[in-house]
């Protein structure tokens, strides 16, 4: 996909070989890409819970015989843990300018671009734009050659998923940027609006306000509340775990499922297959980076 558009198909047979080749050809490198994701992203946070769980044994958190396993009480648990997308994107980033400053250094030597040229390209190249102002390789000879074709090839790779890994990270990012806007703003001017966002906002909260009835029917019967628009119980006013499940239109198993899970510290039932399976909760980078991190850093 850089499409520098120096060597170009000129027959008819080319060009639909071209457009044939490219549809399985580019479908393969995005599939590349999500894997190269997916391992990078993956070791980072293999590297970034050690080191977490390092600092954990060092302020007393944790034992120093402790091995990964079940939740410990007191202890926050390392099962389930991902690390912030901001140290990620941070450390992305540092490995992005890393190889850029390289790469521009050997561009400088055998093209004779000045730095600023050389960085210029490698954020087009690696960005995949390719304007094709500036293409590499493309004088009659070179000094070791073969050995500045293969530097060039893997510095062009590598450059190239970076940057799709550091866009991907980015682009989450600003997503969590675009939502806390998006609450700032949300119907201000809209009561209408901002009474519906209330109503929702607590349908599903589990507390102990149940809903007065609207006529009297006694506190033994079975019978629901009819709306939610009614009023709440007094504070000091005793509830049954029968009103409480109804009025909060929750069932007694996902309550205790809820409550193992709060007190194991993360679900009981975990599929393996999906804990190894990048691809687990959809298709795409930006399901890996949801899978692999994790979307906020408050607890960080």
């Amino acid at each position: 996909t850089l499409g520098f558009g120096m060597t170009t198909p000129a027959t008819v047979a080319g060009k639909v070989f071209l457009i044939v080749y490219g549809l399985f050809g580019c479908a393969g490198t995005i599939l590349f890409f999500n894997l190269f994701l997916e391992r990078i992203i993956s070791l980072l946070a293999f590297i970034m819970k050690a080191c977490h769980e390092r600092q954990l044994r060092r302020s007393g958190l944790l034992p120093p015989n402790f091995r990964r396993g079940p939740a410990m009480p007191g202890v926050g648990s390392l099962v389930g843990w991902k690390p912030s997308v901001y140290h990620v994107m941070l450390i992305l980033g540092i490995f992005a300018i890393t190889l850029s400053c390289c790469a521009s250094a050997m561009y400088t030597a055998v093209e004779g671009w000045n730095y600023v040229d050389s960085l210029y390209y490698c954020f087009v190249t690696f960005s995949t734009i390719g304007f094709g102002d500036l293409v590499s390789s493309q004088n009659a000879a070179y000094q070791n050659q073969g050995l500045y074709r293969f530097g060039n090839f893997i510095f062009i790779l590598m450059g190239v998923c970076c940057i799709y890994s550091l866009f991907n990270v980015i682009s989450i990012v600003i997503k969590q940027v675009l939502n806390w806007v998006l609450k700032k703003f949300e119907c201000r001017c809209c009561p209408k609006c901002h009474k519906s966002s209330a109503r929702l906002g607590r349908r599903n909260a589990i507390t102990p306000g149940a809903r007065l009835r609207r006529h009297n029917i006694s506190m033994d019967t079975d019978g629901q509340y009819d709306s939610d628009t009614e009023g709440r119980r007094l504070s000091g006013e005793m509830i049954s775990m029968r009103e409480l499940t109804a009025s909060n239109k929750v069932s007694l198993a996902i309550l205790q499922k809820q409550l193992s899970e709060t007190a194991n510290g993360y679900p009981r039932n975990v599929c393996v297959n999906t804990r190894q399976n990048g691809f687990s909760a959809g298709v795409g980078a930006l399901a890996i980076m949801n899978n692999r991190l994790a979307e906020t850093s408050d607890s960080r």
